[in-house]
């Protein structure tokens, strides 16, 4: 349960509770009994998220003749191989500890004692009441209720929702008349056939669940009014004398003074004195009309149908994403690389090929780059959790798919998601967290950036469809050759960023290639932009190089070569990285083996 859930619950019941008081205040001249269903239904909205009524409409079978496609994109290979010979580092370096919210925290730990309270209040009246009724003796009245009499009783209620009991003062048999004892039996027995026990139950365990919602409160004290005066016009209606009936409540107050209990219904509750001029003016409301009914029917009809339709209208895309089989390869070898080659990955029609990558690198392909089957925005993704092989050994893939047309993207993200639950037992789920990140922003001045001159070559666009049948290397007659995008080369220590056609997003890349943080574009640059950026990594990048060549980690004072990436940006681009914190999604590995090669 998120916070968002909770914040959208809370308004969500809370716009009901408000409709609920308008529509009682609508009411005022109706039978009361009909504003205690109103304000009973603004209490059970608290207890019924609308998001179930969502999922609810999700399940009703919807007609889907839409032919089951992807939307898919080709990217050029410099573009999506650039990052393997220096990226896995990158998943090592931004790992970070989870952040303990502690205002989150706090305040559940304060709704918690809030509940236990509220819970411990209730439970000991419970059994208060349970002793009393222990210590009661059965009486026979004509009645269809078994009835007690008690010496530590109250007054007159009603106890239990399932098997409910008349609770009687051992002394108000003596005390009252016939004619005002019999008008009190009335009202005790309405509560009964009313099953308002039941209904008071369900929304106290709303006041404790809900116990720092005013409204909550507002709700219980209006159905508690609205149920006395309920059961005030029925025994009204049955023939009761006003007077006697009015006096026999008198009677009472008069010799049991005490506070009811919560989860008693008797007759001492709500205002005394509104119930008393009520029950002395003999005054029955009107029933609801026709016109009144059809606007309560139909207000309670949408409130309830509205979540539902959502999810009936949201039924299809969400059908058509878990009824359509997981795409698998027909055919996989996955073998270890033993000796350390240039890592990279390549695809033709129907085939798809690994080039000695880590398991952390396929994740991050499959689960992000690629995932649900296109070429998805450059965003910060960290990996963590896993055994140390997972970014150390190198394996060597090749799969084929049943369909030669399976697109570039279908392959490295759906399917070989699949590739990697089935032979490398992999399970893992989705983070979001804050973390240390650079902002990538606009330096002095103005920036260096030159534009890209769209006459040269096609632009990738990842949002663009293509025809599937057609190879991504294949041009048509009027088609400009693809933008090489970017492509990396090292020199020692120096590495050297060649850029054509991208835009200022693509540099998300610079994190875990020249630092050890999460790139985030906050330049507010749009286009594309071709460009030449020469720098040396920060000390933690460089440290991590060294180690994977075996050589020794650079230290402090040794020379690097070159521009700094911090120097590099700021002087060949006009843009410079600003340390922050921002959000970034990431990827929790729970479980993983060595796969069996073959």
């Amino acid at each position: 349960m998120t916070a968002e859930f909770i914040v959208n619950h809370l308004w969500q019941s809370s716009c009901v509770g408000l409709l609920a008081s308008l529509l009682a205040f609508m009411l005022r001249g109706n039978s009361p009994k009909v504003r205690y269903w109103v304000w009973l239904s603004a209490s059970l909205k608290f207890l019924v998220p609308w998001v179930l009524l969502v999922n609810l409409g999700s399940l009703v079978p919807w007609p889907d003749h839409r032919a089951a496609s992807v939307a898919t994109s080709t990217l050029p290979d410099t573009l999506v191989q650039i990052a393997e010979p220096f990226s896995p580092s990158r998943y090592a370096a931004v790992q970070t500890q989870a952040q303990t919210h502690w205002g989150v925290t706090a305040l559940t730990f304060l709704w918690a004692a809030g509940f236990i309270v509220i819970a411990f209040t209730r439970c000991r009246s419970w059994y208060g009441v349970r002793a009393m009724l222990r210590a009661g003796t059965p009486v026979k009245l004509p009645i269809a209720v078994p009835v007690f009499v008690t010496p530590g009783a109250q007054e007159p209620g009603v106890v239990g929702f399932l098997k409910p009991v008349l609770v009687l003062p051992a002394l108000l048999l003596e005390r009252l008349n016939p004619k005002q004892l019999d008008a009190l039996l009335a009202h005790e027995l309405s509560h009964v056939r009313r099953r308002d026990n039941f209904f008071a139950a369900l929304h106290m365990v709303v006041e404790a669940v809900f116990w720092f919602h005013p409204l909550v409160w507002w709700i219980g004290s209006r159905m508690l009014e609205e149920r006395e005066l309920a059961c005030d016009e029925e025994v009204l209606r049955l023939g009761c004398e006003p007077t006697d009936y009015a006096r026999g409540i008198l009677t009472v107050c008069e010799h049991y003074s005490e506070a009811p209990l919560a989860c008693v219904s008797g007759v001492t509750g709500a205002d005394i004195k509104k119930r008393l001029r009520a029950i002395l003016a003999g005054r029955i409301a009107h029933e609801l009309n026709v016109g009144k009914k059809a606007v309560l029917a139909a207000i309670g009809l949408a409130t309830l149908a509205a979540p539902i339709v959502i999810g009936i209208l949201n039924a299809p895309a969400m059908q058509g994403q878990s009824s359509a089989p997981t795409p698998k390869f027909e055919v996989a070898t996955v073998k270890r690389c033993v000796e350390r080659r240039a890592p990279g990955i390549d695809s033709s029609p129907g085939k798809a090929t690994v080039n000695c990558t880590t398991v952390a690198n396929l994740i991050d392909m499959a689960y992000h780059r690629y995932a649900n089957g296109q070429f998805n925005p450059p965003w910060p993704a960290m990996l963590e959790g896993g055994p140390a092989w997972i970014r150390t050994d190198a394996y060597q893939i090749v799969a084929k798919a049943e369909d030669d047309h399976a697109s570039r993207e279908m392959m490295f993200g759906p399917m070989t998601q699949a590739l990697l639950e089935d032979r490398f037992k992999l399970k893992l789920h989705r983070e979001t967290t804050e973390v240390p990140v650079y902002a990538l922003t606009v330096a002095k001045g103005d920036s260096k950036l030159r534009e890209h001159q769209e006459q040269r070559c096609t632009v990738f666009d990842p949002t663009k469809p293509v025809d599937p049948t057609r190879s991504q290397l294949t041009l048509a007659p009027d088609q400009k050759p693809p933008c090489k995008g970017i492509s990396l080369s090292r020199d020692g220590q120096s590495i050297t960023l060649t850029a054509e056609g991208v835009s200022i997003d693509q540099l998300y890349m610079l994190g875990g290639i020249a630092v050890d943080r999460p790139v985030i574009n906050k330049t507010g640059i749009t286009g594309n932009f071709s460009f030449r950026l020469e720098f040396t990594p920060d000390e933690p990048i460089r440290a991590a190089q060294q180690a994977r060549e075996g050589g020794t980690p650079p230290g402090p004072n040794d020379p690097i070569g070159g521009p700094s990436i911090f120097t590099a940006l700021e002087q060949q681009l006009g843009l410079k990285l600003e340390a922050t914190k921002g959000p970034a999604e990431r990827l929790v590995v729970d479980s993983v083996e060595r796969p069996s090669e073959n």
